[in-house]
């Protein structure tokens, strides 16, 4: 017998999974870690947390599945986007702890940099629609202002999965999907834009080589091998960002087809051959592992990471206990469609570049004293829909949208949720065998074209098996209908009233104490 393993590296922890030459998982293991915030709009991760973890969940899959190391035919990993890994090469990493996609204190760096760039011809070239200060550009910036010795000390600049790779088999490569998120590649000429690293006073050379997703970058080591109990030798794959490895698991590569991943951050994508582009909603755009394919999507920032926040904060007694969510859906249950007139607005996690401000802030509007425990549940459950909503309505817009959507994502395994969705959205929602496991069946595609198992990426659609799907309910459907733009007056009142308090509370604002952000 022949496995691969493919590893989806994400923000709360690494997934391990283990597949057969069907593409089947065979067994899967998952390993958390932290994320810190040290000060305001600072979102770190250690670099060394994820290697630690890819050691932790290799060994515990390998010895659940009763499979020898040898066996494995190659790996390829997923890894989560607009990361910057500072790496030397005789010194190695030169940060304890590196700035993730979500960290945002490059703000001033960027206003700087659109002084002397057309913002608006950057975004049309790039696809770039997350704030400016999440790409990785303006963090090296940031970077060569405040950390200038350590810039001049590192050799190349790594995202997750090429770190990930980097310390496998001690190659330095990234592929087009995740150099799509660098804040200076343009998309329809797969290159990085020389000008604009001159501007920006960032040397080329500190960006690894561009090559495809499947190429085999290097062999496992054998100091890598002794560390994760991989062997010495086993192929390893360039794999590919988490949004395009997602795309490529959830519905391949074919135009036109859409889905919703419901995990900590959640968002709706479209797979298309042209990129879709709109400077004033700004959808986001990575390249899609398929050549010649994109990847353009809406998003929320807290998506599943509101509900835990819900589960955490109102719900202590369920702190540690596997069923927390089932309990949560049964709470939510109790209450009716449309929460008692509770309405929550999701935006936990600040805002992204369709919402009126990036300092937007989260919130229950109409409360009231006979508002209970089980209306605030439901209401976060809606109010993250809703924002969704929200989304879909943006993108259909511009381009065309599956009849259907499938879901992914931790969400996915809630029927409730999914009945919420189909009635919000006023479409089916399906759910398949592959529930959360997209981005690993995505990064796993990679891997068994990489080894030659698989030509191409059409065989993705076999791997799925419809689980349920769930059909919207009349009544309510007209209910949320009427909520809809409810909903959408206060998600615009929460922007205005989030940058109203972000430009009066500035200079008063205390730092915020080291917190850990755990996976939904």
């Amino acid at each position: 017998m022949s496995y691969l393993i493919a590893y989806d590296l994400g923000t709360g922890g690494v997934k391990a999974s283990l597949y057969n030459r069907q593409l089947q998982t065979v067994a899967r293991s998952f390993t958390e870690y932290a994320t810190y915030y040290p000060q305001p709009d600072h979102h770190e991760q250690r670099p060394s947390d994820w290697w630690q973890s890819i050691s932790q969940s290799t060994t515990q899959l390998l010895s659940t599945a009763g499979v020898e190391a040898s066996h494995i035919d190659g790996i390829s990993l997923s890894g989560h986007s607009l990361v910057s890994v500072p790496v030397s090469r005789t010194d190695g990493v030169l940060l304890e702890q590196v700035p993730i996609w979500s960290d945002t204190r490059a703000e001033e760096e960027a206003a700087a940099f659109f002084r002397q760039v057309d913002e608006e011809q950057w975004y049309m070239r790039t696809g770039n629609g997350f704030p400016a200060a999440c790409y990785p550009l303006f963090k090296l910036m940031w970077m060569h202002k405040h950390q200038p010795d350590l810039l001049a000390r590192t050799d190349v600049m790594l995202g997750s999965k090429d770190y990930i790779n980097y310390m496998l088999t001690g190659a330095t490569y990234t592929d087009p999907s995740y150099a799509s998120g660098l804040g200076t590649y343009d998309l329809k000429q797969g290159v990085l834009v020389d000008e604009w690293l001159v501007t920006a006073g960032i040397p080329a050379h500190l960006f690894p080589a561009i090559v495809p997703s499947h190429e085999i970058v290097g062999r496992v080591t054998a100091e890598a091998a002794a560390y994760t109990g991989l062997a010495e030798g086993t192929p390893v794959a360039c794999g590919g960002v988490d949004n395009a490895c997602m795309a490529l698991g959830a519905v391949g590569s074919e135009e036109g087809c859409s889905y919703v991943s419901l995990g900590s951050s959640s968002w709706i994508p479209v797979n298309s051959a042209e990129p879709v582009l709109d400077v004033e909603t700004r959808p986001y755009v990575f390249a899609h592992i398929a050549e010649g394919m994109y990847t353009s999507a809406y998003s929320i920032f807290a998506g599943g990471s509101s509900l835990r926040w819900v589960r955490d904060q109102l719900c202590p007694e369920l702190a540690g206990r596997e069923d927390a969510y089932e309990r949560i859906n049964d709470m939510a249950a109790c209450a009716p469609a449309g929460a008692n007139g509770v309405v929550f607005d999701p935006s936990l996690a600040g805002g992204t570049s369709q919402d009126h401000s990036i300092h937007i802030r989260g919130g229950y509007m109409g409360l009231h004293l006979a508002t209970t425990r089980n209306d605030l549940i439901r209401a976060a459950m809606e109010g993250i829909a809703l924002n969704l909503r929200l989304s879909l309505d943006l993108l259909r817009k511009h381009t065309t949208v599956s009849e259907q959507l499938l879901f992914c994502g931790g969400g996915s395994r809630s029927a409730l949720w999914r009945q919420m969705f189909a009635d919000i959205f006023d479409m089916d929602i399906v759910k398949t065998n592959i529930d959360q496991d997209a981005a690993s069946l995505g990064a796993a595609a990679i891997a068994a074209r990489a080894v030659g198992w698989w030509h191409d990426y059409s065989g993705i659609g076999d791997v799925h098996r419809i689980e349920h799907i769930s059909k919207p309910e009349s009544s309510n459907r007209d209910l949320y209908q009427r909520l809809l733009p409810i909903f959408q007056h206060v998600h615009e009142q929460a922007a205005a009233l989030g940058e109203y308090m972000h430009r009066h509370t500035q200079e008063v604002a205390s730092p915020i104490d080291d917190r850990v952000e755990e996976s939904i």
